[in-house]
């Protein structure tokens, strides 16, 4: 039987901070992506599910909402998946940066706990 979500939190490359809502059975981490003023990207992980496996089946429907009030950010996915199939989610946020730009923001959901042994 799936369990309800639990929260968790994170930092990105810029300092700014995360809210985290997850299925504790289906994400191991969330990674975000920025590009830099260099033009280059950078990825960091922003937040790791401190379960090393799963401790219930997911279940056929997983939420997960991020949010950081600071940059007037905040979504959630909801991934119907009944055959647990889907392995990673990716979404794209515009958000205003301090010189008044949109700029995008790209968040990884990943899937990829392992399943309990026995």
């Amino acid at each position: 039987m799936a369990r309800h979500n639990r929260d968790g939190s994170g930092a990105d490359q810029r300092g700014f901070a995360y809210q985290v809502s997850y299925q504790p059975d289906w994400l191991r981490h969330v990674k975000v992506t920025r590009v830099l003023q260099t033009g280059r990207q950078s990825t960091k992980t922003l937040f790791r599910n401190p379960a090393g496996c799963q401790e219930a089946t997911p279940g056929g429907r997983v939420r997960t909402r991020i949010a950081s009030p600071d940059q007037g950010l905040d979504f959630e996915v909801a991934v119907t998946d009944m055959k647990g199939a889907v392995a990673r989610v990716r979404v794209a946020f515009m958000v205003v940066n301090d010189k008044g730009e949109k700029e995008e923001v790209e968040f990884t959901l990943e899937n990829d706990l392992l399943t309990p042994v026995g």
